[in-house]
């Protein structure tokens, strides 16, 4: 497997290298964004890990500018940025992943096989979100779970939607509120509560891994192991 990794933090840059390496990967190093997409134009990857914070041309611009050349290749954007709108952008500027600094070597190379496996069948179109055996298509506007099609709401539809582009990502009500409601402040209500406990319904119930967890305190998250979280 040959990766390209874009990064200009030697001491993560050394971690990476070793890590890849040990497991049997080819990997070549880029320290800014225009040496990165001079690379990534010039030889074939099968998946491309980006720093959204570089030298000269940012890990966003880089994606953008790959992806008019190359749908194919896997992108897994690496970012200290962890806020909904930098993740947002960078799915939406064509990477296929991300994993927030820091983060653990095991799931990132768990992740990197996932995305090179993924790009290799093209079993799962772009505009198709998945987590466990839940799989959102973004241009029907339709959800399943195991095969099976989820009646939703419009309302349900859309929260279950952002909850699936901000998977792993403790998401705050304020935050949930402005992006399926577009209200921007608090009005007192317990709406986003509400619907989330409609959508646990559809999604969660009958399914032995539950997908949408509460943290007491903060708000909600969407993913597929909820150790770290309280349903």
């Amino acid at each position: 497997m040959k990766v390209l990794l874009v990064e200009d933090e030697p001491g993560l840059v050394s971690v990476i290298v070793r890590g890849l390496t040990d497991a049997g990967m080819e990997v070549s190093v880029a320290a800014d964004g225009d040496m990165g997409l001079e690379m990534a134009q010039a030889h074939q990857f099968d998946i491309i890990l980006l720093d959204i914070m570089l030298p000269g041309m940012n890990g966003i611009q880089v994606c953008k500018e790959i992806r008019k050349r190359d749908d194919s290749v896997a992108i897994l954007m690496l970012t200290a940025l962890n806020s909904t709108e930098n993740v947002v952008t960078g799915l939406n500027s064509g990477a296929d992943d991300y994993l927030a600094k820091p983060f653990k070597f095991a799931e990132l190379e768990a992740r990197i096989r996932t995305l090179v496996r993924r790009s290799k069948t093209g079993s799962t179109p772009k505009n198709v979100l998945t987590i466990a055996d839940l799989e959102v298509d973004t241009l029907s506007k339709t959800a399943k779970r195991a095969g099976k099609a989820l009646s939703l709401t419009a309302t349900e539809y859309h929260l279950l939607e952002y909850f699936a582009k901000n998977q792993n990502m403790v998401l705050s009500r304020i935050q949930i509120l402005e992006n399926v409601w577009d209200i921007d402040f608090n009005m007192g209500t317990n709406v986003v509560d509400v619907y989330v406990n409609y959508l646990r319904k559809k999604v969660d119930n009958g399914y032995d891994a539950k997908l949408i967890h509460t943290v007491f305190g903060m708000g909600y998250i969407f993913k597929e192991n909820g150790d770290e979280a309280s349903n």
